[in-house]
């Protein structure tokens, strides 16, 4: 299935696409929406309106449910048999979409589903937000039961960056380490919204803001301006990139922006500040706008 945006982004549709191809066979739509505890429910406010035909999807419990740290990978085994319970084989065209536009969970969804090996997955360009703008139809209740199918991963592990990896790249270069977290937050001026968690950077980090690249209605800003905000943006192209960011979900945004681009060979450090900046992990901190700042 040819599943092409309307100014031909390649991992992107746009609403008006989606509207005429809801009935093809193959195609499945996904919500992928996400919220922090007292931001709301994203299972309810599925259940009340969602784009017809869509399965949901929680990033919650698609996950290393062993691990305390937020929403970490499952494993590829675990993620093969909860997608194939859902009714998604590997011959299916995916569209994730989430209630932000697609700068939440529909990116970290995206990303998952690609390095788990299918790359028939593509981001609803605006979301549910642009969606429901448009006054494009949805319907409520539970997703539709559909019946189990087969998946088969291909797992690429050089996409998930542990900890011991971030550590090294941080005391030695190597790659740059891109946090994708608001300004305030990577300086240490602002508070983290999870408890228990210190304050700043990964020393040798650089910061671009996720949230420059989207447009009012949660939608990708035209490419031209996407790449003049990295060209003035202290990231290097030409040089690997390992993101990074609260928990591992905006971080994916950044992925997904550099994937369309063509910036190939990103990665993503999966546990993210959640993982680094807690306060029992005895891992170094920075503060302050520049790479190194105050320890």
């Amino acid at each position: 299935m040819d599943a092409v945006a309307a100014d031909s982004l390649k991992h992107f549709v746009e609403t008006e696409w989606l509207r005429d191809h809801l009935a093809d066979p193959g195609l499945i739509v996904i919500d992928c929406s996400w919220h922090f505890p007292d931001e709301g429910d994203a299972w309810e406010e599925f259940q009340e309106e969602h784009i017809p035909g869509a399965l949901f999807l929680d990033i919650d419990v698609v996950s290393d449910t062993t691990n305390p740290l937020p929403h970490m990978l499952p494993s590829p085994q675990d993620f093969a048999r909860i997608v194939g319970e859902m009714g998604i084989s590997n011959d299916d065209t995916i569209v994730v979409y989430d209630t932000y536009g697609f700068f939440c969970a529909a990116a970290r969804v995206w990303w998952m589903f690609r390095i788990m090996g299918h790359d028939k997955v593509k981001v609803l360009n605006g979301g549910m937000p642009k969606w429901l703008d448009e006054d494009l139809p949805v319907e409520e209740g539970p997703p539709a039961k559909r019946p189990p199918r087969e998946f088969q991963v291909s797992f690429d592990a050089s996409q998930v960056y542990s900890t011991d990896q971030i550590l090294q790249i941080s005391r030695s270069g190597g790659a740059q380490l891109l946090d994708a977290r608001s300004p305030q937050r990577f300086t240490g001026e602002l508070g983290e919204p999870r408890p228990c968690q210190r304050l700043g950077h990964i020393p040798g980090s650089i910061n671009v803001y996720f949230k420059d690249f989207i447009e009012y209605d949660g939608a990708l800003k035209p490419m031209a301006e996407v790449k003049k905000l990295l060209d003035a943006s202290p990231v290097d192209l030409s040089r690997p990139i390992v993101t990074t960011c609260g928990s591992g979900v905006t971080a994916a945004v950044m992925n997904l922006i550099f994937t369309e681009i063509g910036v190939s060979g990103t990665a993503m450090y999966d546990g993210s500040w959640s993982a680094w900046g807690c306060e029992d992990s005895g891992l170094p901190v920075a503060t302050g706008p520049e790479p190194g700042g105050d320890a």
